[in-house]
């Protein structure tokens, strides 16, 4: 079985998440979201395969402590199985994503 990879992609104020974000994988991304995140204002996740509860805990992280005086990033490209473990864990009204901005 190959291992999971994650992988990013800078692409202007957007980052965007590549493959697997669960509890074996997210490591590499968490020792350097602070470069990685630095002027984004979007973290697309339309790359991932696969998000687990430690994944969306690290999102939740990245979302919630960004610099008081940079806007808050917005989640991009959610999938229907990620929008389900967001509101599993009754995240809807923390996570801001895309489509929470749409129904507002």
């Amino acid at each position: 079985m190959a291992a999971n990879v994650l992988q990013w992609r800078s692409e202007e104020d957007t980052l965007k998440l590549i493959g697997i974000l669960d509890r074996d994988s997210l490591m590499s991304f968490w020792d350097d979201r602070h470069t990685l995140l630095e002027g984004k204002k979007r973290l697309d996740l339309s790359g991932l395969e696969r998000v687990d509860s430690a994944g969306l805990a690290m999102l939740v992280h990245v979302q919630n402590t960004g610099a008081t005086s940079a806007p808050q990033i917005v989640i991009t490209g959610v999938s229907e199985r990620l929008r389900t473990l967001i509101a599993l864990y009754n995240l809807n009204d923390i996570l801001l994503t895309d489509s929470a901005l749409l129904a507002s």
